[in-house]
């Protein structure tokens, strides 16, 4: 039928896990299911406090499923996750049945870049970056109501230091 938008599934498994960033976003929490995303690797990333996601044998992310994404849902998100990520279709595990299916996944643009390292640790930063982040993301949503708005790159680099520490003049 013309004029009906289709719901998108996007696995998330970064900033977007916490339920308080994905609200500023879309202004609602959609239904999710806990997802494993094989072949792939979640990586730290030197002077942010996101990570990456780059396809790497033998690796698996977890993270989760948002359902029911609306296509003007699916442009806030593209344009938060900025030039820096590719959104790919990916193929993940839903953990609660082993249902498999196709999702949305912002990957890394930048396969060699030499600033990823480690393993990315969600819950070490929500102890110490999620409050930041959320005042940056809801930063970020008032740009987007702005005829000149900024991209999110730059909304983020205004408000947190090289070093991943917010500033103190966001």
């Amino acid at each position: 039928m013309a004029g009906v938008s289709e719901f998108h599934k996007v696995f998330v498994y970064g900033s977007l896990l916490a339920d308080d960033v994905v609200r500023v976003l879309l202004n609602r929490i959609p239904q999710s299911s806990t997802a494993i995303l094989n072949g792939f690797h979640r990586f730290s990333i030197r002077g942010c406090v996101y990570p990456a996601i780059l396809p790497v044998p033998k690796q698996q992310v977890i993270g989760k499923v948002l359902f029911g994404i609306t296509d003007p849902e699916l442009d806030i998100l593209d344009t938060f996750e900025d030039v820096e990520y590719r959104r790919t279709m990916v193929e993940v595990s839903l953990m609660d049945n082993t249902e498999k299916l196709q999702a949305y996944a912002y990957v890394w643009c930048d396969k060699d870049d030499p600033n990823l390292f480690g393993e990315w640790d969600f819950e070490e930063w929500k102890r110490t970056h999620m409050n930041d982040f959320l005042k940056m993301t809801t930063g970020f949503m008032e740009e987007l109501e702005l005829p000149e708005s900024k991209p999110r790159v730059a909304t983020y680099e205004s408000f947190f230091q090289p070093d991943g520490n917010p500033s103190s003049t966001p």
